[in-house]
């Protein structure tokens, strides 16, 4: 469940994934303001990559980091409450590393940059919603009150994973959240829009799950084809649900389906680079 708070109370811990990754953890929950702050460690890092002169330009010294040693980074995750950093061990110290990562962790504050902003749409018909009439029904609320719901809401991607460009969103609504089903689908149609417990998501293939499906957007989520950015959001992303009739979203899928529709055009606000 989120939290609105912070927990302060627990140290920033760095963990050993294996000998090749660092996990630098900043609490225990899943936290808007935890989030913020893994943000603001990656922006850090990225910032430090970039400048190729470690922690503001310092050499030597124990535990520093020079442009050698950020060069080596192979990838950065950031999760609800964490920041993986994967390296070569053939070009990095690793004990190095964390003792550097481990002080831009204390010195980064939250994230200065903003995500991007989109407004997808959706078709809640029943043929791509197999669970919102169950849900309304079992939250005392009608189905375009739930509809409702979900279209004013505004959510916040906090990490991509379980599959390529499958996002975890934080900010459902109290009101929707609900267990996963008892017994998993052992096929979700692909771009499916799922909740389960406080989270929503998209499912961009066709896979096994047992999140509940309240309906499906015609955009992909997915472009293997995008080399730059495969995953249509990322980790600080906000992305606010518009609903649409059937005709909108087969024309809307036809297009996306020959390469002809611009996922710019979803943009509310185009984040920061």
């Amino acid at each position: 469940m989120e939290s609105g708070a912070a927990d302060h109370s627990v140290p920033v811990r760095l963990l050993a994934l294996g000998d090749t990754a660092w996990t630098i953890e900043f609490g225990t929950r899943i936290d808007p303001s935890l989030h913020a702050r893994v943000l603001g460690l990656a922006d850090a890092l990225e910032q430090a990559r970039r400048a190729g002169s470690g922690e503001g330009g310092r050499e030597g010294g124990e535990g520093a980091a020079g442009h050698e040693d950020y060069a080596g980074i192979v990838d950065v995750v950031p999760t609800f409450r964490s920041l993986t950093v994967h390296f070569n061990p053939l070009l990095i110290d690793g004990q190095r590393l964390g003792k550097a990562l481990l002080r831009l962790a204390a010195a980064a504050g939250t994230a200065s940059r903003k995500g991007r902003h989109w407004r997808i749409p959706v078709c809640f018909d029943e043929e791509f919603a197999p669970d919102l009439n169950e849900l309304a029904q079992s939250k005392g609320l009608s189905r375009e009150a739930v509809i409702a719901l979900m279209s004013e809401t505004t959510f916040t991607v906090y990490l991509i994973g379980f599959m390529p460009g499958f996002p975890y969103m934080g900010g459902l609504p109290a009101l929707l959240e609900t267990p996963r089903l008892a017994s998993p689908r052992k096929a979700v149609p692909a771009r499916s829009l799922a909740i389960a417990g406080a989270m929503c998501a998209v499912y961009p293939w066709q896979s096994p799950g047992g999140w509940r499906l309240l309906g499906k957007t015609p955009v992909p989520m997915f472009s293997a084809g995008n080399a730059q950015s495969p995953s249509l959001l990322a980790s600080g992303d906000r992305v606010c649900w518009q609903a649409v009739d059937r005709p909108l979203y087969l024309e809307i899928e036809a297009s996306a389906q020959v390469g002809s529709f611009e996922l710019d055009s979803l943009l509310l606000t185009p984040g920061d680079t």
